[in-house]
């Protein structure tokens, strides 16, 4: 595209906007959770009152906000890593070590979507025990997450091969000015 950078396409503001969606969404889920945990411990410390439903949701919110704030993580290159080797190294070799990073990613992401096509069908149409939803809905955020970490993840293996850098991260879509991109 004109006037695009290598690293500026169409994919990757599309990959920034959902994975920033999945941030807001991981604060809310955060937030819910909290409210939800202080409720359960009033409840019970104050009128000796169980919430099986508030734990419930507080379980679902936690593994929703992980699940959803993981894609934006690895698009922007911020999770958990040991970098004293890659930093070391001369760019070609640290452009291999990333890439195999990235391509364990797309492994793990590939791995987690392979489960849960294995695991809802069969689970998924069974009701979690306070909510009594089906288990699909209680999945659906981690499975959602899952996707959008294989599309990010796939999307730094193919801009590595096509010898872009692969240690830029895609979380700024916007130009000086404020603009998408």
């Amino acid at each position: 595209m004109p006037g695009t950078s290598p690293t500026k396409t169409p994919g990757r503001a599309i990959l920034a906007r959902l994975t920033d969606a999945g941030v807001w969404l991981g604060m809310a889920l955060l937030a819910m959770m909290a409210v939800l945990i202080v409720l359960q411990v009033a409840a019970r410390n104050f009128m000796d009152l169980g919430l099986p439903w508030a734990d419930e949701l507080a379980r679902f919110s936690s593994i929703g906000m992980v699940f959803v704030a993981i894609p934006a993580l690895a698009g922007r290159q911020v999770m958990v890593a040991v970098t004293m080797l890659p930093d070391m190294a001369k760019p070609k070799p640290r452009q291999f070590m990333i890439l195999l990073a990235d391509l364990a990613t797309l492994a793990f992401a590939a791995l987690m979507l392979w489960s849960f096509a294995e695991f809802l069908p069969r689970a998924g149409k069974f009701l979690t025990p306070a909510l009594r939803v089906p288990n699909w809905v209680y999945y659906s955020l981690a499975l959602t997450g899952s996707l959008f970490l294989c599309a990010v993840a796939l999307h730094r293996v193919c801009g590595a091969l096509r010898r872009r850098d692969p240690s830029a991260a895609f979380h700024d879509y916007r130009d000086e000015t404020g603009q998408s991109t």
